[in-house]
């Protein structure tokens, strides 16, 4: 998902940030050069160390930190849109599927691109890509327990909707078709649903 708001709304160390999620959402944290990110955020160099003293990597962790927070946004509108979970899932697949294809196929998830290439190299940026998937996934069993599954079926089904959410947004952008996460929403709902309490 696209970070909201223009420039000239936002103060600079907001600009900074969600400038920096969504150049890491499309590149990754290497491919975000620290002049182009300070360029387009309308900032100075600067201001950057002002409000990052840990330079490009603390700002990277506040930028996933913004991308985790948005994408849970969307999955909570996804999962409280309908009571029953398996309806739920699928409505967030949907969601998913409306955003990315607006994005220009752009927009997938605000943290893979970065977590996959600092996994064993950059240690807080992995971490905070593991506490972004771990927010998500209690989202997820939170609206399976609250809906009387029990508790190990309900993490082990949060970790499935995410992972398959995960593979299934990558495939929808590279193919450039909602198909892939229509197909994996119609899917997981069953899945689900076949849990039910």
């Amino acid at each position: 998902m696209a970070a909201t708001g223009t420039t000239t709304e936002l103060g600079t160390r907001e600009r900074l940030v969600r400038t920096a999620s969504r150049l890491m959402q499309h590149g990754g944290y290497e491919n975000t050069p620290v002049k182009q990110l300070v360029r387009e955020a309308g900032a100075t160099l600067g201001s950057l160390y002002h409000f990052f003293p840990g330079g490009k990597q603390e700002l990277a962790v506040a930028a996933i930190h913004f991308g985790d927070e948005e994408f849970a946004a969307l999955l909570r509108a996804g999962l409280t849109a309908h009571p029953d979970p398996a309806e739920a899932v699928e409505a967030v697949t949907g969601l998913l599927a409306e955003a990315l294809e607006a994005s220009d196929w752009l927009d997938g998830c605000p943290v893979t691109a970065t977590a996959l290439e600092t996994v064993g190299r950059l240690p807080d940026l992995q971490a905070a890509c593991a506490r972004a998937f771990a927010n998500w996934r209690e989202l997820v069993a939170a609206k399976l327990l609250a809906s009387g599954y029990p508790e190990e079926e309900a993490r082990d089904l949060a970790i499935t909707v995410v992972n398959t959410l995960e593979g299934a947004e990558m495939t929808s952008q590279v193919t450039r078709s909602r198909t892939p996460l229509l197909v994996a929403g119609r899917h997981l709902a069953r899945l689900v649903a076949s849990y039910r309490p």
